[in-house]
């Protein structure tokens, strides 16, 4: 398997729009999904701002934008991409379709991770006069950090996944080069070695999202 300079010149440059897509995308989701998670877990049954109908609405709007399919929620919010960045081709055009479908998952991530809190904790603040947002900022986020740093890596391999598809729509990346050459070229050769790049890519992001998650998880000290 030998590539010429110019086709190991490319995929240094789809790795490097991989991680641009997927590292602005991530940020961004969690713009989006983290206070949508502290929302659906306060405003839950049991929560310490119980609101059913806001949770029913919100619910249902992230499961509803969960259960499309990424490539299909690709082709079809393209018009509203092509006006927030003005074209629907390119690895930055890319990221309006993966901050829509991704801020859903990563709410739920958000939500499951507070969950785990233990009720008892968040009783005892409360108990000492403590407000929802000191409750949220002192007890919630804090107590979930490892599991919220876990999710964080899960949330970035599904993204990176989500990337991966958009070149079929011209996305750019390393998915882009795996459907250009790989697929539409028959290079299979060139196929293999995206394939490893992106597994890659995915060991890295892992590694590095449990290695902090144990490190700040306080009660495996």
């Amino acid at each position: 398997m030998i590539f010429s300079s110019s086709m190991w010149a490319l995929f240094g440059e789809g790795i490097l729009e991989t991680l641009y897509m997927v590292l602005l995308s991530t940020f961004s989701a969690y713009i989006i999904g983290l206070p949508l998670g502290i929302v659906l877990v306060c405003t839950d049954r049991g929560g310490i701002r119980p609101n059913r109908p806001l949770n029913s609405v919100l619910g249902f709007l992230v499961n509803f934008l969960r259960s499309v399919p990424f490539i299909v929620l690709l082709i079809a919010i393209q018009p509203f991409t092509r006006f927030v960045v003005g074209t629907s081709l390119g690895s930055t055009a890319t990221v309006v379709p993966l901050v829509v479908g991704s801020a859903p998952f990563v709410a739920r991530m958000v939500e499951s991770s507070l969950k785990e809190v233990d009720q008892g904790v968040i009783e005892a603040a409360q108990s000492m006069g403590a407000t929802d947002w000191q409750i949220i900022w002192r007890v919630l986020l804090p107590e979930a950090k490892p599991s919220l740093v876990v999710g964080s890596a899960i949330a970035i391999t599904t993204i990176l996944g989500y990337s991966a598809m958009s070149g079929f729509v011209g996305g750019g990346g390393l998915g882009d080069i795996a459907i250009r050459y790989g697929y539409y070229r028959y290079e299979y050769d060139v196929m293999l070695v995206t394939v490893i790049l992106l597994v890659i890519i995915v060991q890295i992001f892992q590694e590095l999202g449990m290695g902090i998650s144990r490190k700040i998880d306080r009660r495996s000290h």
